[in-house]
């Protein structure tokens, strides 16, 4: 993830002081971090003393941390949604924070099949940029040199929205790139990009896309890092190279932009940049109609020293193909954030992929960890501190921040796997209850099953049944789709189920899912047709009894909702009798579906 700008020159000295002082700093946060996190929760709480949350639940000035565990609960996102509708719906009264909400950060989570709306403030704007202004003086540590070329990363605003009550909501990059700490930067050989600030804040996709990555063609030579935010999002880029490699040769050739770029601002920003070269035309032409793609990175762009995405949790399925792309350049995470909080950074980032910890910085928010795969069913264990956690033990992140969200569980399992001093460093595990995800959309159990219930209303009328179903998040295609495969009963020989009748629960399934995901498909394109394949009968005894053969208890197998393991999904594959995509679109608007029916 690209960093945030700093007040630095490009003079090196400058430069290298600047990266000693953040060096600093996380050496002196992670030293005393229990010291650290009890200012952070004594400062959030004497800022949000006359907040009515904190009086609601009998928090009157108090600022230690065991009155703050005492009386306030820990919470999902369903406990405060009520107070959040209110600051949605208008009202300004101090309700989770004494500093006004200035818009709502719009998380892939959901609920109610909508995202959720995180609270923010002005100041947490700078909190971020100090997140950010760590990342690359911990690269230069072990990528030195990276000041003296560009970044190339695509990076892409998302649709914004208004509550009833007037204020934004959108995702967190989309409020970062907007905001003057992005548009208004000062020159930082850091933040040097081959992507104009136009290219990025285009709302068009594909416009934003198309100059952007004509940008980073011209300017190959001088690029040393490449990415995106997503692993998702940089491969998207690279099958965009493929699909258009030729009229983007034929704009560098001529110097000349191609119709397609309709937005004035977009095309002026590209004209700075792109000068006629026959030359790089005819190289680019001649490495993009090669028969193998392997290695197009460093091909294209030769100087690559590392691609940074994000290639944790669900991400990881994206691994072998970045390999492929990039001939094994090193995948790098840099940070760990969400819409909620940003939390910490990655100190060792050229590391395996499945290496990659994160370092909670104390500063960014009062965290606590929840123990999970306790024994103890009946009693959920307490939340412990940042100081507390156990190595090897797993955890979910609960935050307290300056915005208003006090002892909220994330929804994220962490598991502590080393020290930076005597903070303890996490890795990533998943998302909890999250079943199928090909970018950011995250879609749970029950979600799918109520989806596919309801488009199996489709089959009654051919006196057809749905027996058996299981799905997978298939990444082999870009962009990646879901896949459902489904058993079917059907009663009478002559009786079939008409291919349009299946393409229709293609799309019941995709409307009855969550906005994220069906943003992910309509606006966005990043995410492909869902598809249904029909098995043969039986198939699904076949999974149980392939599951027994490796250990499965007979009396506890329960169908799997979703595959991930390679054998099954070969053995599923292997009894698919037919296949059906959704034929368009499901439909989705920005904002909530119930501010859209007040409009």
């Amino acid at each position: 993830m690209p960093e945030a700008p700093n007040n630095s020159t490009t003079d090196y000295n400058t430069l290298t002081e600047k990266n000693k002082k953040c060096l600093e700093f996380i050496e002196d946060v992670t030293s005393n971090p229990d010291e650290v996190q009890l200012r952070v929760l004594s400062d959030i709480l004497t800022q949000n003393a006359t907040v009515e949350y904190l009086h609601r639940h009998g928090l009157s000035g108090q600022t230690d941390r065991e009155t703050f565990k005492k009386l306030v609960p820990v919470i999902t996102y369903d406990d405060l949604q009520p107070d959040i509708t209110r600051i949605a719906n208008g009202d300004r009264s101090p309700i989770l924070s004494s500093h006004p909400i200035s818009e709502f950060l719009t998380s892939s989570g959901t609920s109610g099949g909508e995202r959720k709306l995180m609270p923010t403030i002005e100041a947490e704007l700078g909190r971020r940029t100090l997140l950010y202004s760590l990342l690359m003086p911990v690269m230069s540590q072990f990528v030195p040199g990276l000041e003296k070329g560009k970044g190339m990363y695509f990076l892409f605003v998302k649709s914004e929205s208004k509550t009833p009550g007037g204020l934004l909501a959108r995702p967190v990059l989309t409020s970062y790139y907007k905001s003057n700490h992005f548009k208004e930067r000062p020159y930082d050989p850091y933040t040097n990009y081959t992507s104009p600030n136009e290219t990025i804040l285009c709302q068009d996709s594909f416009q934003s896309m198309y100059s952007q990555m004509l940008c980073g063609l011209c300017l190959n030579q001088e690029v040393l890092r490449v990415g995106a935010v997503f692993a998702s999002g940089f491969i998207r880029a690279i099958r965009f190279l493929e699909k258009h490699w030729a009229v983007l040769c034929n704009d560098i050739r001529t110097g000349t932009v191609n119709p397609v770029i309709t937005d004035p601002v977009v095309k002026e920003a590209v004209l700075r940049v792109l000068k006629p070269d026959p030359a790089l035309a005819e190289f680019i032409e001649r490495e993009c109609s090669k028969s193998s793609w392997q290695g197009i990175i460093t091909r294209i762009w030769p100087n690559t020293k590392y691609v940074d995405v994000i290639v944790t949790g669900t991400m990881s399925q994206y691994i072998p193909t970045l390999d492929y792309y990039s001939n094994g350049l090193p995948l790098v995470c840099t940070m760990y954030a969400s819409s909620e909080c940003y939390f910490g950074v990655n100190l060792n980032p050229l590391c395996k992929p499945s290496e990659v910890a994160y370092t909670l910085i104390p500063t960014m928010a009062y965290f606590e960890f929840l123990p999970v795969g306790n024994n103890d069913q009946d009693q959920e264990p307490n939340p412990v501190d940042l100081s507390e956690v156990k190595l090897g033990q797993d955890y979910e992140l609960v935050v307290t921040t300056y915005a208003g969200l006090y002892r909220y569980r994330v929804g994220d399992l962490l598991r502590v796997v080393g020290f930076k001093n005597k903070a303890p460093q996490f890795s990533f595990i998943c998302r909890k209850n999250v079943a199928l995800s090909i970018d950011s959309d995250k879609t749970d159990e029950v979600e799918l099953h109520q989806a596919i219930e309801k488009a199996s209303g489709h089959l009654v009328p051919f006196d057809a049944t749905l027996i058996e179903y299981t799905s997978f998040a298939d990444t082999t295609t870009i962009p990646g789709h879901y896949v459902i495969f489904w058993e079917l009963s059907v009663k009478g020989s002559s009786t079939h189920v008409p291919p349009s009748v299946l393409e229709d629960c293609c799309i019941t399934i995709e409307e009855s899912l969550n906005s994220v995901y069906r943003q992910g498909r309509a606006s966005d394109k990043s995410i492909g047709p869902l598809e249904i394949r029909l098995v043969e009968p039986g198939t699904f005894d076949k999974l149980m009894d392939y599951a027994i053969s490796l250990g499965a208890s007979i009396n506890q197998y329960k169908t799997p909702r979703c595959v991930k393991f390679a054998p099954i999904i070969e053995l599923l594959n292997s009894l698919v009798v037919s296949n059906y995509f959704s034929p368009k679109c499901p439909k989705w608007f920005p904002g909530h579906k119930q501010w859209n029916n007040m409009n």
